[in-house]
Formats: C-alpha cells, structure tokens, sequence
C-alpha cells in the first residue's frame, strides 16, 4: 500500500463534501508532477484529504477505489476514484506540519504548489500522529 496527499480548497470541494457524496472523482488536476502521482495510485492506497487556501490542514483520511483513467479526451491528464474513510480526530495544520522536524522532507513542503503528492510510510504515521490517530 502507498501513501498520498490530496489537497482541495474546502469551499470548492471540502471533506464534508466527500462525506456526503460517499466518494467521487479527484479530477482536474492540471500539473504534470501530480499527473506522475495520480497515475501510480492504486486501489486500497491511503490519501490524506488536506484543505488548501482558507483552512490549510490536514482534515481527513481517504482510500483510493479504483486506478487512474484519463481525464479528459486524451491520456493528457488522470483521475482516480476516493471513497472517505475517517475524518482525523484533529486537524494538522501546515504550521504544525512545517514546524515538525520529521517531515522536513515532505514532499508538500518542498513543492507547496503541488495538488497530489507521495508520502512516505514513515511521513504518514507521524502525520497520523498529529493528528492523534
């Protein structure tokens, strides 16, 4: 199993949003890195669902349903499908996130612009940690 990061802006499409729905598309990401990264998900790999812009927080945890597909007319872009799994039982905000030395390397912080990203098993649980999960 591998683990991601997911970031969408809570007042376009927030975890309560994904709740509700049972799942959906994460589509519309247009960045090549992200593309490289929606294309290596597979089914049964964990996401973390992380509000951008107004919240900036890690709120959630996802599991990816179903692998990529093309998004759009060509192969150009990709989507995966996301189911929720729970939402954490605190968020952690990106100060936290910066201000922990043992995720001084993620991949979030080093390329803040970037939509989709890897975490690696170790990132994970102490983002897990933070969280108090």
């Amino acid at each position: 199993m591998a683990y991601w990061l997911l970031r969408s802006e809570p007042d376009v499409y927030g975890w309560d949003d994904l709740v509700r729905d049972g799942g959906t598309e994460w589509d519309g990401v247009r960045n090549a890195t992200a593309r490289i990264h929606l294309k290596a998900m597979q089914p049964g790999d964990q996401a973390i669902f992380y509000h951008s812009n107004k919240e900036k927080a890690a709120v959630g945890v996802m599991e990816i349903t179903r692998a990529w597909r093309p998004d759009g007319p060509d192969d150009a872009w990709a989507s995966v499908a996301v189911k929720p799994v729970a939402k954490l039982p605190k968020p952690v905000p990106l100060a936290t996130i910066k201000a922990e030395p043992r995720l001084s390397d993620l991949m979030m912080i080093r390329q803040s612009r970037l939509s989709c990203s890897a975490v690696t098993p170790e990132e994970w649980a102490v983002l897990m940690e933070l969280a108090g999960a």
